[in-house]
C-alpha cells in the first residue's frame, strides 16, 4: 500500500550533516541501480506531468544524484535523460507542469560543466533557456513555467559558462523583467538570482582585487550593476524598490569588499530617497540600511555611512525608523552617537505621550531632545488609524531590548516607567488628561487590548532595572485595577498576573523603611483578595491563569514572611484545593501544580504552622495519586508526575526508604499509563530517587577491584531499595516502549546504575558465559530488548525467571546486559533509512500511486 511518511530532507543538501561524506559512496552506487527505473518512468512526458508533487518529489531526487556524481558520464551512462528533455521540446503543447519540471532538471544537469557542456552539444539548453524555448510560447503565460524557466537557470549557475550563455542569449532581460512578475513567487526568485549571477560573476572572474575608485566589473556584473541604477534613476516606485530589495538581499548575503565598490556608485541617488516624498520607498531603504550595518564592510567606515542611517533615523517617519533603530541597538559595533539617536527615535513616542499629561514643570519628559519632529509624533498618536499601531510596534521594540541581558545604552527606566503607567491609565479610562492631546490619545486609547497586553508586557521586562521607589505605589495601583476590573479581558489579565508578581519579587528586594513594610503587607493583602475572587471566576481561563499567578509567587517569595502570613491568612489556600476538581482539565493541572508548590509552605517548610498535621498531608497526597490514577485527561496526571518529582528533589519525601516506598507507589500507578508524557515523566522522578541515592550511598574512592571485594554493605542497601521500589521492571520494561525516547531515557538511566555498580575497571560479563541460576533469563533479557519496541509487553511479573525484584539476578543483569550496544541503537537516527535514495523512490512511486505496478523499483 502507498506510503503516508513526508518526504524527507535529503541530507546531500544540508552542509550540518555529519553522514554526508560517510555515505557519499553507497548514495551513488544507489543511485546509479535506481535510475534507469526513474527513466523508465519518465518515457511518457505526458504522462510524467500527471502529478505535481510526484515531479517535486523527484527534482530533489535528481539534486542528490547530481550533488553525488557531479561527473558527464550521469548523461553518458543514461541517454534516457536528454532523450526525455527531447522528447518534451517535440511536443506541440506539453503541459505546464512537465515544462517546469524538464527546466529545472536540465538547470541541475547543467550545474555541473561538464554535464554543462555536453547539453550544450546537444542543443538543450538553448531550447529551453534561450529565445526560441518556452519565452514565447503561450504557455509562458502560466506562472508555473516561468517559475520553473527561474529555478532552472538559478540551479545551473554554478560556472561562468552559465553565465555567459545567460547573457550572450538575452536571457538577462528576461530576468530583469521577471523581477517585476505578478506572481510574488517568481518574482522574488527573479531577484534572488541576479543577486546569486552578480556574486558568481566578480567572484570567478576578477583577477585582481577591487578598490573603490578602480572597479573593472565583468560583462554579466556590468548588466546587473547598470540594471539596478537605472532603476533607481527611473521615475517608478515600482523599479526604485525592486532594485533596493535587491541590494538589501546582495548586502545582507554578501559581505565582500567589493560591495563597496557596488555601494558607492548608488549611495547618492540612494540618499536622495529620504527627501523625496513621492517615492514610496522609504520601508525598503530601513531594512536597506539596517542590512549594511550587518556587513564588517560598512560598519567599519568613518563617516558617509553612518551619516546616512543618522539621516535616515530623523527623515523616515517612527513607524518606518522603528525597527532600523532596533536593530541598530542590538549592533555592538554601532558608533555610541548613532545608538543614543536610535533610542531616541523608540522613545518619542513614549515621550510624547508623558509629555501629553503632565502639569508643566510636574516632571520632566524622558528626552532632552528629539531626532524628528514632534509634531510628526503627535500627529501619528492623534489618528486612531495610527495611534495604536505606532504604540504597539514601540512597546514591541522596548520589551525586545530590555529582555536583552546587556544594553548598550542607559535606558531612562524612571520617566519608563511613568509612561507605561499613563498608558495603561488611558486604556481603563482611570486617567482624564486635561491637554488636548492628552484627552484625544486618551480616546484613542480606551479599552484597547492590544495596547494594554503589549504595555504590561514591557512593564514586567522593566522590573529588572533600577527605577524610583516613590512609584511603586502608582505601579501597584494600576496593577490591582487591572485585576479587579471586570472589563479586562483573560488575555491583558494574564499579563497583568506576571507584571505583578515580578513587581512583588522586586517589591520585597528593596530596603525599605518600616512604614514601607506596612505598605507592602498591605499590598499583598489586596493581592489576595483579588485572586480570592479570580479563582471563583466562571471564565476557565481567568481560573487557571490565576493559578498560574499563585504558582509564580510561591515560587519566588515563599521564603517571605510577609508573604506566607499573607497568604495563609487568605482563602487561596482552600480555593486552590477546590479547583483540584474543577470541571476544566487545564484548571486541574495548574491546580495540582499550585497545591504541589505551596505544600513547601504548609506541610514540609520546618516552621511550617501545618508541619504536625500528618493527616492532612497524607491526604493531600492520597488526593494527588488519586488524580494520577483516575483524571481522564493527560494534563492532571502529568503535573502530579512533575509535582512528586520536584519533591523528591527538594528532598520532602522523607527518609531513603521512606522515599523508595513513595516512588514505588507512583511507579505502579504511571507506569501502565497511556499518556507517553506520564510516563516520561515517571522516569524523570527515577532519575531523582536514583541521584539520592547515589548522594548517600557513595562508593569508596579506592583502585578497580573485583566485584566481590568491591561489594559493600551500603551498594547492598541502595541495590536492595531500588529494587523494593519496583524500578528495574519499569526501567526494562521502558527499554521497549513504542516510544522512542522512554527507552533512549531509560537506557540513560540503566547506564548510570551500571556505572554505579560496576564503575570503571571492574569486570563485566559481556563476553563470557556466567555461571549462575540467573544466566539463563539474564540471557532471554539481553535477546528480548534487542526486540526493541516489538517487544514493548513483555512479561515482568517473573513468569520468564527474571526476577526484577532480586538483587542479585538484577546485579547481573546490569553486569551483562549490553546497554552501551541498546544505547547506540535507541540513538541512531532515521537518517539511515529515510535519507536514501530508495526512501525518496518509495515516496516518488507512492504518490503516483503505481507502487504495487512498480515494486521492485523500491529495491
Amino acid at each position: 500500500m502507498p506510503h503516508s511518511r513526508r518526504l524527507p530532507v535529503l541530507y546531500a543538501q544540508s552542509p550540518f550533516s555529519a553522514d554526508r561524506a560517510r555515505h557519499r559512496n553507497a548514495m551513488t552506487r544507489e543511485c546509479s541501480l535506481l535510475l534507469p527505473r526513474v527513466c523508465a518512468a519518465l518515457a511518457d512526458p505526458r504522462q510524467a506531468g500527471s502529478d505535481d508533487t510526484c515531479l517535486e518529489k523527484l527534482l530533489d531526487w535528481f539534486h542528490l544524484l547530481t550533488e553525488s556524481d557531479p561527473g558527464v558520464e550521469l548523461l553518458q551512462d543514461n541517454p534516457c535523460l536528454t532523450e526525455f528533455i527531447t522528447s518534451v521540446l517535440a511536443l506541440p503543447e506539453p503541459s505546464p507542469s512537465i515544462l517546469s519540471f524538464t527546466l529545472q532538471l536540465a538547470g541541475i544537469l547543467a550545474s555541473s560543466e561538464n554535464r554543462f557542456q555536453h547539453l550544450q552539444q546537444e542543443q538543450l539548453l538553448v531550447r529551453l533557456f534561450g529565445g526560441e524555448g518556452p519565452l514565447n510560447g503561450a504557455l509562458w503565460r502560466d506562472a508555473s513555467v516561468r517559475s520553473g524557466w527561474v529555478n532552472g537557470v538559478h540551479n545551473m549557475m554554478r560556472h561562468q559558462a552559465a553565465l555567459r550563455l545567460l547573457c550572450s542569449g538575452g536571457g538577462m532581460d528576461v530576468v530583469f523583467t521577471l523581477q517585476g512578475d505578478p506572481s510574488l513567487f517568481v518574482a522574488s526568485a527573479a531577484s534572488q538570482l541576479l543577486v546569486d549571477m552578480l556574486t558568481l560573476s566578480v567572484e570567478t572572474e576578477v583577477t585582481k582585487p577591487f578598490s573603490t575608485k578602480d572597479c573593472d566589473w565583468p560583462a554579466c556584473a556590468q548588466m546587473i550593476i547598470k540594471h539596478i541604477e537605472d532603476s533607481l534613476q527611473s521615475s517608478s516606485a515600482t523599479r526604485i524598490q525592486q532594485s533596493l530589495k535587491l541590494l538589501t538581499s546582495l548586502f545582507g548575503s554578501c559581505r565582500a569588499t567589493w560591495t563597496e565598490a557596488l555601494w558607492l556608485g548608488v549611495a547618492k541617488q540612494v540618499e536622495s530617497f529620504l527627501t523625496e516624498e513621492t517615492v514610496q520607498a522609504q520601508c525598503v531603504l530601513a531594512k536597506l540600511l539596517l542590512e549594511m550595518a550587518w556587513s564588517p564592510v560598512f560598519y567599519n567606515t568613518e563617516g558617509s555611512f553612518w551619516t546616512l542611517v543618522t539621516s535616515a533615523l530623523a527623515h523616515l517617519t517612527p513607524v518606518q525608523a522603528g525597527p532600523l533603530a532596533v536593530g541598530l541597538l542590538k549592533l555592538c559595533k554601532c558608533p555610541q552617537d548613532v545608538r543614543i539617536q536610535a533610542l531616541t527615535v523608540l522613545l518619542q513616542p513614549m515621550d510624547c505621550i508623558l509629555r501629553a499629561t503632565s502639569q508643566p514643570l510636574e516632571y520632566a519628559g524622558l528626552l532632552d531632545e528629539s531626532v524628528s519632529d514632534p509634531v510628526t509624533v503627535e500627529g501619528l498618536l492623534s489618528s486612531k488609524s495610527s495611534c495604536v499601531s505606532l504604540l504597539n510596534q514601540t512597546l514591541a521594540h522596548l520589551e525586545e531590548l530590555l529582555s536583552r541581558s546587556r544594553f548598550p545604552v542607559e535606558l531612562p527606566s524612571t520617566p519608563l516607567l511613568r509612561s507605561l503607567i499613563t498608558i495603561l491609565q488611558f486604556c481603563n479610562g482611570f486617567l482624564s488628561p486635561t491637554s488636548p492631546l492628552g484627552s484625544t490619545i486618551s480616546r484613542i486609547l480606551i479599552n484597547s487590548f492590544r495596547v494594554q497586553s503589549s504595555a504590561l508586557a514591557v512593564l514586567a521586562a522593566l522590573s529588572n532595572r533600577k527605577v524610583c521607589d516613590t512609584l511603586m505605589g502608582s505601579l501597584f495601583d494600576v496593577l490591582l485595577a487591572y485585576l479587579e476590573s471586570p472589563n479586562t479581558s483573560p488575555t491583558v489579565l494574564k499579563k497583568a498576573f506576571q507584571a505583578t508578581s515580578k513587581w512583588l519579587v522586586r517589591m520585597q528586594e528593596l530596603s525599605c523603611s518600616n512604614n514601607q513594610w506596612q505598605k507592602n503587607e498591605k499590598i499583598l493583602e489586596d493581592v489576595f483578595l483579588v485572586l480570592q475572587k479570580r479563582l471563583c471566576s466562571p471564565c476557565w481561563e481567568i481560573r487557571d491563569s490565576s493559578l498560574e499567578f499563585l504558582t509564580d509567587m510561591i515560587k519566588c517569595l515563599r521564603d517571605q514572611d510577609e508573604f506566607k502570613q499573607s497568604l495563609l491568612s487568605s482563602e487561596v489556600p482552600k480555593l486552590t484545593e477546590n479547583l483540584l476538581e474543577d470541571p476544566e482539565s487545564y484548571v486541574r493541572a495548574s491546580a495540582v501544580t499550585a497545591v504541589g508548590h505551596l505544600a513547601f509552605i504548609t506541610y514540609f517548610a520546618p516552621e511550617s504552622p501545618a508541619i504536625g498535621d500528618q493527616y492532612n498531608k497524607e491526604n493531600m497526597v492520597a488526593k494527588l495519586q488519586e488524580i494520577l490514577s483516575t483524571d481522564s485527561e493527560g494534563f492532571p496526571r502529568r503535573a502530579v508526575i512533575s509535582i512528586f518529582t520536584e519533591w523528591l528533589r527538594q528532598g520532602c519525601t522523607g527518609q531513603l526508604e521512606e522515599t523508595g516506598q513513595f516512588v514505588s507507589r507512583v511507579i505502579q500507578t504511571a507506569e501502565h499509563d497511556l499518556d507517553w508524557e506520564v510516563r516520561f515523566g515517571c522516569l524523570e522522578l527515577v532519575q531523582g530517587f536514583c541521584n539520592q541515592i547515589f548522594c548517600q550511598h557513595v562508593p569508596p574512592k579506592c583502585p578497580p577491584v573485583s566485584s566481590a571485594v568491591r561489594s559493600s554493605i551500603h551498594e547492598n542497601e541502595s541495590l536492595q531499595i531500588l529494587c523494593q521500589a519496583k524500578l528495574f521492571s519499569f526501567l526494562f520494561r521502558s527499554l521497549c516502549d513504542c516510544d522512542k525516547i522512554l527507552g533512549q531515557r531509560a537506557c540513560d538511566i540503566l547506564l548510570g546504575l551500571s556505572s554505579y555498580f560496576y564503575p570503571f575497571g571492574t569486570p563485566r560479563n559481556l563476553d563470557k558465559p556466567v555461571d549462575l541460576p540467573a544466566e539463563h533469563s539474564v540471557a532471554w533479557l539481553q535477546r528480548t530488548l534487542r526486540q526493541g519496541s516489538l517487544a514493548q509487553n513483555f512479561p515482568t511479573d517473573g513468569t520468564t525467571g527474571v526476577d526484577f525484584e532480586d538483587p542479585e539476578s538484577m546485579m547481573l543483569a546490569l553486569g551483562t546486559v549490553d546497554l552501551i550496544e541498546l544505547h547506540d541503537e535507541l540513538n541512531k537516527s532515521s537518517d539511515h533509512v529515510e535519507k536514501s535514495p530508495q526512501s525518496l523512490l518509495q515516496d516518488i512511486l507512492a504518490t503516483v500511486g503505481t507502487i504495487e505496478e512498480n515494486e521492485a523499483d523500491c529495491y
